[in-house]
């Protein structure tokens, strides 16, 4: 949680995915990349099907033809804690 959160102060273009409604985080990140040009969409565990949907409906979708993936990262981290592998995604999206 906390590297969440430094992640967060470093880039004030990152969208974390959030455990809502994917078509509710879409409109959020239209909004957002409406005003930024680029957005970075972050996932971890779980959601990261979340963000690739909330992606696809950004680009295919709501700004079809005007909007595009520029970059896709994976990476996954081992909890020192318990020794838990939990996978990160980052999806850059720009509007031209």
């Amino acid at each position: 949680m906390e590297l969440q959160e430094v992640k967060r102060s470093e880039n004030n273009n990152s969208y974390f995915i959030k455990d809502e409604s994917v078509m509710t985080s879409a409109l959020d990140v239209l909004t957002e990349i409406s005003s930024k040009k680029k957005i970075v969409l972050k996932a971890k565990g779980y959601l990261i099907p979340n963000a690739v949907a909330v992606a696809n409906i950004i680009t295919d979708n709501m700004l079809k033809g005007n909007s595009s993936i520029q970059d896709i990262k994976l990476d996954s981290i081992i909890s020192e804690e318990d020794g838990q592998m939990t996978s990160n995604i980052e999806i850059t999206l720009t509007k031209d």
